[in-house]
């Protein structure tokens, strides 16, 4: 005869943590979430996903300066040399990557450009400051559909070209080349 099973202590905190988390969501809850097909998921693969979603939804918007305490602020590039220069942007990228900000696609850049980008246009961007411990941001310090010849020149895969060249189809393709300035950049561990 076969006895029934009797649900594991873990199974049973899974379920009451999903309950918990879905009464936390229901005033967040749109036609998003019907896009996942939860009852294709183990209740702890859910129970993160829940969890995401309410640590998006409860995130605050700042200033990526102000995820810092004290908040970050750089020198004007053009008050540095390029020693002072690169240490404040090795400094800096390190902090970032320390938030979970993950740096893409910046080989094109010189280090006083790349510091440009950080300086104008990633510390004043207001962001979500989600804190789990996988979520990461991941900012392109390069617009793919702005500067196509660069994405192309620099970063896309042969594929990516060709898909691209059946595409658009708009003359020739830049040269695929090495980025001039290749860095070992901090990278999300997988």
């Amino acid at each position: 005869m076969v006895s029934p099973s009797r649900p594991k202590s873990d199974d049973v905190e899974q379920l009451m943590l999903n309950a918990q988390l879905r009464d936390e969501l229901e005033p967040f809850i749109d036609e998003s979430v019907d896009l996942v097909d939860m009852r294709q998921m183990p209740t702890a693969s859910e129970n993160e996903f829940l969890a995401s979603m309410l640590a998006w939804e409860r995130a605050p918007v700042l200033p990526i300066s102000k995820w810092f305490d004290p908040e970050l602020t750089l020198p004007p590039p053009d008050s540095l040399d390029d020693r002072q220069l690169r240490e404040v942007l090795w400094n800096t990228i390190h902090k970032l990557y320390g938030k979970r900000i993950v740096l893409e696609l910046t080989d094109h850049l010189s280090d006083r450009e790349l510091y440009g980008v950080i300086y104008r246009d990633i510390l004043p961007s207001s962001e979500k400051q989600v804190s789990m411990p996988k979520n990461y941001l991941h900012w392109h310090c390069l617009d793919a559909d702005r500067q196509p010849e660069l994405w192309l020149q620099y970063y896309a895969s042969e594929e990516e070209r060709e898909g691209w060249a059946d595409m658009y189809g708009h003359g020739t393709l830049p040269p695929a080349q090495q980025p001039p300035y290749p860095r070992q950049m901090p990278r999300r561990a997988l």
